[in-house]
């Protein structure tokens, strides 16, 4: 399945608009027949898939949104402005008043105006002042650099979604192959149990053989059209399940069964582990602790007490004076009390690591059982492909022969043909598994494997 090659090189792209481009434009030339409603190839579902599928097309409004975080992260200090005036009122004993009011009458509320009010001195004096903060330590940069520490790990958050998606569109494609070459095996179980039959019924004619046998034959004809009519429902399950990952459920297409026996070749399995630590996976722990490390230099910056200030005008109507004033606050203990957030951001930090050590740890196993159990099976069909299947096509033709002059029995005509039908049904069931083991070892390594093809036996 030369397929992942298109794969690994739209994955391995920095951006999901180049991770989008690339795959389209490598595949735009295999995608021919799936226009036409004939074979879907693999490309094809992967293109669907890439376009459609929602695990991936949420990336992009992520994108979106972290822009406008950059955005927000990027504005300087905002500028307050403040307007006040005061109106004081002075008695002759030099006493003054904020309100124009008199003191007297109840508590809380202004009482009667009286005639000394007019013996009082009154003045209105109006402020107007710009405010804001003056950042130190780097914050501005240190917001921009987390968001920009955040899209890194949404590309490789990105790239490692794209591999699982895509690696579950190889194995459902792998499944939809081997349904539909167990479905022609049915069908040849099918056409083997009729010749059964017409051999049986050809013995029973001539008094060679019991009534029974053929009664029997009849069963197993029925049978195997039973099993063939099950089988084709599960191809078309399996159709279901894989057009159903770029949200178009159909059995609408077909398939060229004979890719199954199309094989990646083998390679040594230090090769795969030194490929796999370049996985997404991976590697995005490398984008999480630069993301820690932003945090964390924004964390310290924080610890830096920015400068307050204000600058203002002030304007006395009475005795016709103004004023410009001017003031600055500065905030104690912020390093104190940042020391919290700063440990936390630290410990955060050193827990990327560990993480990492602790992926590497479970990827190791997890390649090695996908490399040899792929090797076991790809020893199964090889030795069922040149030596299983042949020699026992030869031993049932040998026993239908030998039947049809009496010289066997149908318990051993049958017994040959099932043995022959459990051998093909192997020899698939084992294709299968190399194909669904190799998308997993290229999941893990995000590289193809390249191509063998191996031819069928029919």
């Amino acid at each position: 399945m030369d397929f992942f090659s298109t794969l690994s090189l739209s994955v391995i792209g920095r951006t999901s608009f180049r991770f989008l481009l690339t795959t389209a434009l490598l595949i735009s030339a295999q995608a021919t027949s799936a226009q036409r409603g004939e074979v879907l190839t693999l490309p094809e579902a992967i293109q669907k898939t890439l376009a459609q599928n929602p695990q991936i097309a949420v990336f992009p409004l992520q994108q979106w949104a972290l822009d406008g975080a950059e955005f927000t992260a990027g504005l300087r200090p905002a500028w307050d402005f403040g307007f006040e005036a005061e109106y004081a009122v002075y008695g002759d004993d030099g006493s003054s008043s904020s309100s124009s009011s008199s003191s007297s009458g109840s508590p809380g509320r202004p009482g009667p105006p009286s005639d000394d009010d007019d013996d009082d001195d009154k003045e209105l004096e109006l402020t107007a002042s710009l405010s804001s903060v003056i950042e130190l330590g780097g914050k501005r940069q240190a917001r921009i650099d987390v968001v920009n520490a955040q899209r890194d790990l949404l590309i490789a958050d990105e790239q490692a979604t794209a591999l699982d998606v895509l690696a579950e569109v190889v194995r459902g494609y792998a499944q939809v192959l081997a349904a539909a070459e167990l479905l022609i095996l049915e069908k040849e179980k099918v056409s083997l149990a009729q010749e059964a039959l017409d051999a049986v019924t050809t013995r029973v004619n001539a008094a060679a053989s019991p009534i029974a046998e053929r009664m029997r034959a009849e069963s197993a004809l029925a049978n195997a059209i039973l099993a063939a009519e099950a089988q084709e429902r599960m191809l078309s399950y399996y159709k279901y399940a894989l057009s159903a990952l770029w949200g178009q459920p159909t059995q609408d297409f077909a398939v060229d069964s004979s890719v199954l026996f199309r094989f990646e070749p083998n390679a040594s399995f230090d090769v795969l582990y030194e490929r796999a630590q370049e996985n997404p996976s991976i590697a995005r722990f490398a984008s999480e602790e630069r993301l820690r490390a932003s945090h964390l230099h924004l964390t310290q910056a924080k610890s830096i007490p920015d400068i307050g200030w204000y600058a203002g005008y002030r304007n006395d109507k009475e005795d016709d004076e103004n004023a410009v004033v001017v003031g600055f606050n500065v905030p104690l203990f912020t390093g104190r009390r940042n020391r919290g957030k700063e440990i936390s951001a630290m410990a955060e930090l050193e827990q990327v690591q560990l993480d990492r050590e602790a992926a590497l740890l479970k990827l190791y196993p997890q390649l090695f059982l996908a490399v040899t159990s792929r090797e076991q099976a790809l020893a199964i069909v090889d030795e069922m492909q040149n030596t299983v299947i042949p020699t026992l096509r030869k031993a049932l033709s040998e026993v239908d022969r030998a039947y049809r002059r009496g010289r066997y029995s149908y318990v051993e005509l049958i017994s040959a043909r099932e043995e022959l039908l459990d051998a093909e049904r192997s020899r698939i069931v084992a294709a299968r598994s190399v194909h669904v083991y190799g998308a997993e070892i290229e999941r893990l390594t995000a590289r193809p494997l390249g191509v063998v093809v191996v031819e069928s036996s029919r």
